[in-house]
């Protein structure tokens, strides 16, 4: 199996020695780098690009969910702190987990299961993604298409179908949404619950009411963004 390369971003050097020992009994993860403050974390992050990262909220200077911000490509996230009040806002950053200090070697574990879980989850998506050159073959009524990948610019929900937008057609495809999500190459983006936007195909980005952004498609098409998925969009497209 291959190594979870893990950096560990503690502004105490007693708490990441504590981190390192858990870390001890799962010869899978390999700390490849300390980070005592968050310009440190963002050099090495961007350097060696690591699988994992343990990352505390209270630092000097710049906290955890600053340094998250900095990042264009976010690595799975385990926050450590000694302070719960953190909880709520930690998961509106996507965090996978939350590990309370002292950490007990239970917890741990439970932890380093969902990374285990998380990285297989993303392997065999990658597996079986589309890329934008393929091509699909889709037929609406009597109406027949082999389409590009990417040459699609939208997926909608309709009913129990899902209508795609491609050129200057439209047809519906007897699939789901989440069925279509998980095979769509990277470019593609879950907007919200009933669209995913081919980021390709954006004009440009407004920002919209209650920490909503809206999108702007090249055919004029306007997409709102959800709150929960606006944090993600502007990791993705390094807002």
């Amino acid at each position: 199996m291959k190594k979870i390369q893990t950096i560990i971003v503690e502004d105490s050097r007693l708490a990441r020695n504590e981190l390192k020992e858990l870390i001890k009994d799962y010869p899978e993860i390999e700390v490849i780098a300390e980070a005592e403050n968050v310009d440190k974390a963002y050099e090495l992050i961007t350097k060696h690009k690591p699988d994992l990262i343990f990352l505390d909220i209270n630092m000097p200077e710049k906290d955890g969910f600053e340094l998250l911000e900095m990042l264009d490509d976010v690595p799975i996230t385990v926050f450590t702190t000694a302070f719960d009040e953190y909880a709520i806002k930690s998961f509106e950053y996507n965090a996978l987990d939350y590990l309370m200090k002292p950490v007990s070697a239970s917890r741990f574990s439970k932890a380093i299961e969902k990374v285990k879980a998380k990285l297989d989850a993303k392997e065999e998506q990658a597996e079986n993604k589309l890329k934008n050159s393929n091509q699909i073959f889709i037929k609406d009524g009597e109406k027949c298409w082999l389409i590009k990948i990417g040459d699609i610019y939208l997926f909608e929900v309709e009913g129990n179908y899902t209508k795609v937008y491609f050129n200057n057609e439209k047809a519906l495809l007897n699939k789901s949404l989440n069925q279509i999500e998980k095979k769509l190459p990277d470019e593609f983006f879950r907007a919200n619950r009933n669209q995913i936007i081919n980021t390709t195909y954006i004009q440009n980005i407004d920002l919209w009411f209650s920490g909503n952004l809206l999108v702007h498609l090249k055919d004029n098409t306007k997409i709102e963004i959800s709150r929960r998925q606006s944090s993600l969009f502007k990791e993705l497209m390094s807002l």
